[in-house]
This record gives C-alpha cells, structure tokens and sequence, in this order.
C-alpha cells in the first residue's frame, strides 16, 4: 500500500517517515491537569527528506533532539511540529528523535467534534478515534503505521494508572506512583490510551481484567457476567487472542458510547447495567480487540472492517450464547436499514457519515452474506485464517477480497461490489432470514 495521510483526518500524518516504536514518560498532576513529557520516537526515513512532521496538539515543546543532536531548526505551529533535520536522511536510514514538552492537555478539535484527552470528575481517560492521539504525545498519526509502545506514567499516589499492554513494573516516589506498561505488539497511534482514576481490579480469567470504581459491581448481573465467556467463544470463531491480555476499563462517570483501544475497552458506569444493549456492546468491543485493532484498516474509508465485523460479532454472541441467531438480526437490520436513505456507500462513506450506524450494520450484513456464500465451515475458517495471516498489520477491502476468494468459486468481488461500492441496499438471501 502506498504510505500516506488521509483525506478522512486531513492534515494528519506524515508519509515520508514511520516510527517502529514510541518510548513515553509522562508525569501527571492531576489537580492542575498539568502534563510534563518525554516522547522518544524510534524512526525509520522511507523517502528522502532532510525534515520530518509529527503531530502535536495544544502543548508546548521545550526541546528537541535528533540521534541527541539539536536540529537545524523545529517549529511548533498548526498541529504540527516540524523538525528539520541535521541533515539529508536517505530512504532506509534511522533516526531517534526525542521531545520534551509539557502544558495543560485538551481535546482536540475535530470534525468529529473534540477528540482524545478528557478530564473527567476525578481522573483522566483518552478516547482517541480518530484522531485524538496528538493531544497528549507528539506521534505520525496514520493507521497504517504502527509501532510498539512503552509507557511510564506518574501519577498521585492513590490513582490506578492504565495504558496499553502488559503492566511490567509499579514503583513509588515522593508522594507519586510509577506505572510502567510495555505495548509489545504494533499499534496504530489512535489506539494508544491513558485512564486515571481510582479503581479497583477482578480477574474474570487469566488474562482478562475489570477495571472499574470500587463498590461497583462487575459479575453475575452485570453486562459484564459473560467478559470471560466471550472471550472463548470470539477465541474459536476469530482464532487466538491477538495480545498478551485484555482490560476492560469502566469509568465512574455516565459515557455515551464505549470506545475500543489495543488490548482494552473503555466503558462508562452506565453500560455495566445488565441487559442485552450493554452486553452487546461488551461483545462489540471485545471483538474490536480481532478487528480494528490487530487488523486495522489502512485508510478511515475501510472503516467497516472495523465496525462492519465488530458489529457482526454482537449477532454471533447472541447465538453463540443462546439467543437469537445471527440470520434474525440480519432480517431486522435489513428491514430497518431499507427504511433509510439510500446514499451510503460502504467503502466510500465519506468522513461525515463514516460513524453512521448504517456503515455498523450494513457491514454487518456485508458479512453474513458471505456467510452465506461460503457456509459456517468455510466462513469461520476463513475469518480465523484472515486474522491468523494479517495479524497486527494493516489491511484492505481489496485484501479481504483476495482472501476470501481462495475460499469459493464463486464471485467475491461481485459480492463485495454490490454490497460494499454501491448505494442501494441488496436483498439479503431467504436463508439469511430464516
């Protein structure tokens, strides 16, 4: 794929450099809302360039190095830093370059409305998608460039901090916590989170963890019963887990929707309260964990490969558990999605409707049509072998096309053509609603 920004986040992203890993320190005054960071970027040059642009929202740079070197110069200005370089980088060079900043960290501004750093009653959480990582660390904000991660985060004594990946190491100094945490597998910049705030933990299984406000209930009639049980059943339907566990973390303020991040989940208080609309989208995220985040779309237009198949996998947990099959769903949803305007395109939707409930559920159904196609033993095979074969990467429509027709004779790409590249809505098969 050729390496680029998104029209979908314009003015985000830089293509004539990746990073393979980011090394932040960040210490956090919670009373004040006052950040002071060290960000390391570990940076490989793919085109020629004697400057490189990171993103960086709101706060202020104090100084930069390059292999510990000043630049010529670096200018903090529209979003962007901008770093030129000692000297000309050839294609294949690396390069490390580290900034030191700090200031009082916002949301940032957004098409999609005020994105990434939030305050909230008593503590911090990051809800970064889209675009919302330069609100708090300088980054190459592109899906398609993903890195690993290491944290170390300072905190008030008292406060749980939880960042992306393995907790490796929690030391004390002067009144303050340390919290270290080692994201070892690559990820996508808008996936990189921060919560602050005073939880507690329940081990559901190995691996799985609720974090959540003390005294508030998490087991047996909660939306959160069955944490463990969907992750072995997403574990026989998708294929092995793709990271080395997985949090679900539950603030105490009321959110309006949940919101997924490499290898945890946020959720509000409002969403442990037992009944199907929550636990669904206890099962949504978690299969975001397989889908949007160990395969991430290589551009925002492919955003149903995130949402199409995470939506999917509610009506798969309905079944797999009991309910209602996954073909009852897809009759409802069509039914309903039919009622609606006509103009969406799946893999086209646009930035202003690329949230749509109709991308969810048409994607969906995009699914189960080639569920139908292929039949369960093809279908699931196929879905453990596309997870299996584009772990941690970024992938495309067009990817999942070649792929799934290895499966079939017949015409994926017609399929996906009808369903996915064109505005009117396809009847879905008499078996698909049975």
């Amino acid at each position: 794929m050729t390496r680029g920004t998104d029209p979908y986040i314009a003015g985000h992203g830089d293509a004539r450099f990746g990073v393979s890993a980011y090394h932040l320190a960040l210490d956090y005054k919670l009373g004040t809302n006052h950040l002071r960071g060290v960000a390391i970027l570990d940076v490989h040059i793919d085109q020629p360039t004697d400057s490189v642009a990171l993103d960086l929202y709101s706060l202020t740079v104090s100084r930069v190095r390059v292999d510990g070197r000043p630049p010529r110069r670096f200018v903090h200005r529209d979003r962007k830093l901008r770093i030129d370089l000692p000297g000309q980088a050839a294609a294949g060079s690396r390069l490390q370059i580290e900034v030191r900043y700090a200031g009082k960290p916002r949301p940032m501004p957004s098409a999609f409305g005020a994105v990434g750093w939030e305050e909230l009653d008593d503590g911090v959480l990051v809800a970064a998608q889209p675009c919302g990582a330069p609100s708090w660390f300088p980054c190459n904000d592109r899906l398609d460039d993903k890195a690993a991660y290491s944290f170390e985060i300072t905190a008030e004594e008292g406060y749980r901090v939880v960042a992306n990946g393995v907790l490796t190491k929690r030391s004390k100094r002067s009144g303050t916590r340390i919290w270290h945490y080692q994201q070892r597998q690559p990820m996508a910049s808008y996936l990189a989170v921060l919560h602050i705030g005073r939880y507690g933990t329940t081990d559901v299984a190995p691996q799985v963890q609720i974090v959540h406000p003390r005294g508030l209930p998490v087991g047996g009639g909660t939306a959160f019963a069955q944490q463990a049980a969907m992750m072995d059943a997403f574990g026989e339907l998708f294929g092995p887990y793709p990271f080395d566990g997985y949090r679900a973390v539950i603030t105490a303020d009321h959110l309006e929707i949940p919101l997924e991040a490499q290898s945890l989940s946020t959720f509000g208080a409002n969403h442990a309260v037992a009944g199907w609309e929550n636990e669904r989208l206890v099962a949504h995220e978690l299969a975001h964990q397989w889908f949007g985040n160990s395969l991430t779309a290589a551009t925002w237009s492919d955003i149903w490969l995130h949402e199409g198949f995470a939506c999917y996998s509610e009506w798969l947990w309905s079944e797999v558990s009991g309910r209602q099959p996954a073909s009852v769903h897809a009759a409802l949803h069509h039914r309903r999605l039919s009622q609606l305007p006509q103009d969406l395109v799946l893999g086209r939707p646009g930035a202003a409707l690329m949230f749509d409930d109709r991308v969810y559920k048409r994607g969906a159904l995009t699914l189960h049509a080639l569920r139908q196609l292929l039949c369960d033993a093809g279908f699931f095979a196929m879905l453990r072998d596309w997870t299996a074969q584009n772990r941690w990467s970024a992938v495309t429509t067009a990817d999942l096309v070649a792929h799934v027709q290895r499966y079939t004779p017949m015409d994926v790409a017609a399929l996906i053509d009808t369903w996915v590249y064109s505005a009117p809505l396809p009847p879905i098969t008499a078996s698909a609603a049975t």
